[in-house]
C-alpha cells in the first residue's frame, strides 16, 4: 500500500490518487469520443464510479480501467487529504441510494457531487458538463 502523501500515478495497479478518471465506453464512444464513463479516486488511488442504479463500484470501473485521467490537487481543498477523502466516501454513499440516469444524473454528476462537498478550487458550482469540458480538454491535449 502506498504513503498516502504519495501522488505518484501507476497504471500497472490501477492507482490514480488525486484523480478524476476516464473510460471509454463500447460503442457510444465510438460514435462520441466526448462521452465517457468518468470515477474519482481518493487519496490511496481507489477509484470510486458510480456505474449503475444503487451502484457505487471500488475498484472495479464499469467500463474497463481508465484510458485517461487529471489528477486534482488536494492543496485546493480546504482541509487538504482528509476533506478530500471524505468528499469522495460521502459522494459515494449518497449515489449508492440513487436511480442512475445516463443524461442527467450518471457517473459525471457523482464526480461533481464529490467535487462540491470538498469545494475543490473554492467552487461549489461542478457539474457534468463542466467535467465533460475538463476531459475534452485533456483530450485535445492529447492529441494535438
Amino acid at each position: 500500500m502506498m504513503p498516502i502523501t504519495d501522488r505518484e500515478i501507476s497504471p500497472e495497479s490501477n492507482r490514480y490518487p488525486f484523480c478524476i478518471v476516464w473510460t471509454p465506453i463500447p460503442c457510444l464512444t465510438w460514435f462520441f469520443p466526448f462521452i465517457g464513463h468518468m470515477g474519482i479516486a481518493n487519496s490511496r488511488g481507489v477509484i470510486r464510479d458510480f456505474a449503475g442504479s444503487y451502484y457505487v463500484a471500488e475498484d472495479d470501473m464499469g467500463f474497463g480501467w481508465p484510458t485517461k485521467y487529471w489528477q486534482l490537487a488536494p492543496e485546493n481543498v480546504e482541509g487538504g487529504i482528509d476533506v478530500f477523502d471524505r468528499s469522495v466516501q460521502e459522494a459515494s454513499e449518497e449515489y449508492k441510494t440513487r436511480m442512475h440516469n445516463l443524461i442527467c444524473d450518471n457517473c459525471h454528476s457523482h464526480v461533481a457531487l464529490a467535487l462540491n462537498k470538498m469545494q475543490y478550487q473554492e467552487r461549489d458550482d461542478w457539474n457534468m458538463i463542466k467535467l465533460a469540458c475538463g476531459i475534452i480538454t485533456l483530450y485535445l491535449l492529447i492529441v494535438i
